[in-house]
């Protein structure tokens, strides 16, 4: 049996809150959605398939293909069940593996012994089957096993994925608390953003919000950064087809005549690491970078979007006093200089964002970290009140 043309159970996986905006990704990507949930969605896929789910999707962080479930009491019965597998079918004799896994069982009380379990299990198996064995380590640059085992329900996957899809690979500098890139797009995704309108970004830090405004607006996809992925360490690999969804990548990029993504921070090196980002995701030519205080930010009459913003949260007293007065500056910015925009202010101190003075028309949920975060939408009116432009379109 070919894993790569035979259809299964796959979980694809995200961060909380994120699951809404996969969920639409996977559904434009053309599958059906069996199942949502907090952190991720199933659905019935061939490996093959997941391969275009690796290289496409802006907001998951790992694509699981089921090889079974089974009932586990105790880790001997996962050993018991594993060791059973074909697993001289799935990993080469002279391969690496790695085996991560989410376990929440009382017999287990730390995971790295379940992750043994299953490691010894398929060592076994190669070494009755084959006289030899694969190496094994935590770095995640071969085949990748993942163990989820809930109670005394447990599954064992490939993991096609290996290291997380939500680091999307152009980021070599993050900057101070980067916002993590399926974060980012997630944000975006939620806005009312047309993807042809101008989007101002103050306070842009290593870039990452205006970098995936411009990915996602030219239709450029995370698997343009990567060229290592797990699926191309299980045996029946064919290359030719990894090849041939790189090149639709490719094609499916669109040009967008006038666009001005324009990113503004008060650091100079913030702006030159943001560049540097820039540069490396080939998005460069579509952002316009300075150096300045948030409020001398540019914001072009013509060709209104959005304006977007992540300050500082705040940790310290002194800071937070210091911040009251940033958020009122920006609540006054977005009235005084942005109408006719939708204003986006993402934050996880609600308190604070009582400070910018306006009545947010959306409060999204998001987290970030072991942050309770929401992103807060205005509707900046000019003139008398008007109704914007619907929201975007799905991602092509």
């Amino acid at each position: 049996m070919s894993y790569f043309t035979t259809p299964s159970r796959v979980i694809i996986t995200c961060h909380k809150r994120l699951a809404p905006y996969l969920e639409q990704e996977v559904k434009d990507l053309g599958f059906d959605i069996e199942e949502a949930f907090v952190t991720g969605l199933r659905i019935k896929a061939t490996i093959n398939e997941c391969i275009k789910l690796n290289l496409n999707l802006y907001c998951a962080s790992q694509v699981l293909y089921s090889l079974g479930s089974f009932t586990a009491n105790h880790p001997d019965d996962v050993y018991r069940f594993l060791i059973q597998m074909p697993w001289e079918d799935i990993i080469a004799g002279e391969g690496y593996f790695s085996v991560t896994s989410n376990v929440q069982n009382p017999t287990i009380n730390n995971s790295m012994f379940a992750n043994l379990r299953v490691k010894d299990a398929i060592v076994d198996r190669f070494r009755d089957k084959k006289g030899t064995r694969p190496t094994t380590g935590s770095d995640l640059i071969g085949a990748v096993i993942h163990l989820f085992w809930k109670n005394d329900s447990a599954e064992i996957f490939i993991d096609t994925s290996g290291d997380s899809l939500a680091r999307h690979g152009y980021r070599k500098i993050p900057g101070r608390a980067p916002m993590l890139e399926a974060l980012a797009s997630a944000t975006i995704l939620a806005s009312r953003w047309d993807r042809n309108s101008t989007f101002i970004n103050p306070m842009c830090g290593s870039g990452t919000l205006a970098i995936e405004a411009a990915l996602i607006a030219t239709n450029s996809r995370p698997g343009l950064f990567r060229d290592n992925f797990a699926f191309m360490h299980v045996l029946g690999y064919d290359q030719e087809i990894y090849y041939a969804e790189q090149d639709k990548l490719e094609e499916q990029i669109r040009e967008v005549p006038g666009l001005r993504i324009i990113a503004t921070d008060y650091s100079n090196v913030a702006i030159a690491n943001a560049k540097k980002n820039a540069i490396a995701a080939g998005v460069s030519e579509l952002i316009d970078f300075e150096c300045c205080d948030f409020a001398e930010t540019e914001v072009p009459k013509e060709n209104k979007g959005v304006f977007f913003i992540n300050p500082e949260y705040g940790d310290r007293l002194g800071e937070i006093a210091e911040l009251e007065e940033t958020y009122a500056r920006i609540g006054d910015f977005m009235k005084q200089k942005c109408g006719g925009y939708f204003g986006y202010v993402f934050t996880g101190n609600l308190d604070l964002a009582k400070k910018i003075g306006l009545k947010a028309k959306r409060r999204i949920e998001f987290y970030t970290s072991t942050i309770d975060c929401r992103l807060l939408e205005y509707e900046l009116y000019e003139g008398t009140r008007r109704e914007f432009n619907p929201p975007a379109a799905p991602l092509a």
